[in-house]
């Protein structure tokens, strides 16, 4: 068991995953002809005809990006109808047969370049247009497209997929290869992160409502990954029972009860997508989510372990609708706010204390009361190891009140704090001006466990 514990603590995620930790949230853009048909899903029978921006501006999209404090856009190149936002030499349902006579990839990836930010796309497996879905032709049609947009458009920081297979044109199926998808992207696009259902590097929360876990591991059971990299062996309890049951909208991922019954474990972390808005394509009588709900949901995917991909539709002219862009203004603002002025203290590691158990003292320059947030990181380039912590008030008079209790920490964990002096605390006395300090404390870990940063708000 002990071994065990051990070998989880030392799963460790590759350079390309540290990168993506530190985008901590970028954009979806989903655009196309269902944005002119005023639905989510085509049929890809639409034609061509009905994509007719006559306003596009990428580079308004990379502002109102920028604004929210986002790192990248990701964009919908081909979603479930086949029409390709590219001129693909592979088909003529894309843009080259429509009113507008270019390459919103392009336009998409140069902005990017230009404004500073990060460049992706999405390509859908399903394709409800091409004659080839459901034959054996149809994965050289995919893997040809797949490298059109790796070698056409610069560097590339994400390439995403979903697992949405349906019926095409003939009314057949498919079966995918995604190990050949995996390695077009490994050959052209070395530091691209892949984000799929089972991995290699990134998979999905389980939702689109922009809901985390309590607790979101991102060393989790390779059954749940399957693309991912085993570096462990057989939990204890893996010859004694199954995971085959495992999804990602399983509420427990990672946690003890069920890495114990894994048969190997793989670094893959969550990644948090929902929509501005309640559609994933623009909706004119649609507005978007309240300032507190975009904000809720950065604390609780920035600040729990996961990044947040949060999906911008431009309108039918071809810009993110203005109630949108002042939203993200908002956003940014916001965040900005709670989190652009760090409250000065030095951090000191108590000596004497167990390993998996470490106790950190974090000293204020001077007693305050308006403490909101400690922002905690883990060393996670040595593994995710914390199973659980607390972070305790600290008084000039002596007494101690707890502000805080969570489970892992991961890349980053975002704390908002109590008030004690607002709950009629018996602990602080009268004299008490403020706090002093704070003690964080590893109550569980793995193994021996390393916090990279402890900071104020």
């Amino acid at each position: 068991m002990i071994d065990f514990l051990r070998e989880a603590a030392n799963v460790k995620p590759s350079q390309r995953q540290l990168k993506w930790f530190e985008m901590e949230m970028y954009a979806f853009i989903h655009y196309g002809p269902n944005t002119y048909t005023d639905r989510e899903w085509g049929q890809g029978t639409e034609s061509p005809e009905i994509f007719h921006p006559t306003g596009l501006d990428c580079d308004q999209w990379v502002e109102a990006i920028k604004a929210a404090g986002m790192k990248g856009m990701v964009l919908t190149a081909k979603h479930h109808d086949g029409f390709c936002l590219w001129p693909s030499k592979y088909t003529e349902h894309s843009v080259k047969n429509s009113p507008f006579q270019g390459d919103i990839v392009k336009e998409a990836a140069d902005a990017c370049r230009r404004g500073g930010i990060k460049f992706g796309f999405y390509l859908s497996p399903w394709d409800r247009n091409s004659q080839y879905y459901g034959k054996l032709e149809y994965n050289d049609y995919f893997c040809n497209q797949l490298t059109e947009l790796l070698t056409g458009y610069g560097d590339i920081f994400c390439v995403w997929f979903d697992n949405a297979c349906g019926e095409g044109a003939n009314g057949k199926r498919q079966v995918y290869d995604f190990e050949r998808y995996f390695s077009l992207i490994r050959k052209y696009q070395s530091e691209a992160v892949i984000f799929n259902d089972y991995g290699p590097d990134i998979r999905w929360c389980g939702n689109e409502a922009g809901a985390a876990r309590y607790s979101e591991w991102a060393v989790v059971p390779s059954e749940l990954c399957r693309y991912s990299e085993i570096q462990t062996g057989p939990g204890p309890m893996a010859a004694e029972g199954s995971l085959s049951y495992l999804y990602n909208t399983d509420r427990e991922l990672g946690t003890m009860a069920n890495i114990l019954y894994s048969r190997g474990l793989v670094f893959a972390p969550s990644e948090i997508n929902m929509s501005i808005r309640p559609g994933w394509f623009w909706h004119r009588e649609e507005e978007p989510h309240s300032l507190e709900r975009l904000f809720r949901t950065y604390l609780t995917s920035v600040g729990a372990n996961a990044c947040l991909h949060l999906n911008l539709p431009p309108t039918c002219e071809g810009k993110i609708d203005e109630r949108d862009v002042k939203r993200l203004q908002e956003l940014g603002a916001l965040i900005r706010k709670e989190f652009g002025r760090e409250i000065p203290s030095k951090t000191e590691k108590l000596p004497g204390k167990p390993p998996t158990q470490p106790v950190y003292r974090v000293n204020l320059a001077r007693p305050l009361k308006d403490l909101k947030y400690v922002v905690l990181r883990e060393e996670i380039a040595r593994g995710q190891r914390v199973e659980s912590f607390r972070i305790t008030a600290e008084f000039a008079s002596g007494g101690q009140y707890p502000l805080y209790q969570g489970t892992c920490i991961g890349n980053r964990r975002i704390c908002p704090l109590q008030d004690p002096f607002a709950l009629q605390n018996p602990l602080i006395n009268d004299s008490d001006e403020g706090l002093t300090g704070l003690l964080v404390q590893v109550t569980a870990a793995r193994d021996e466990a390393f916090l990279k940063e402890i900071r104020v708000y």
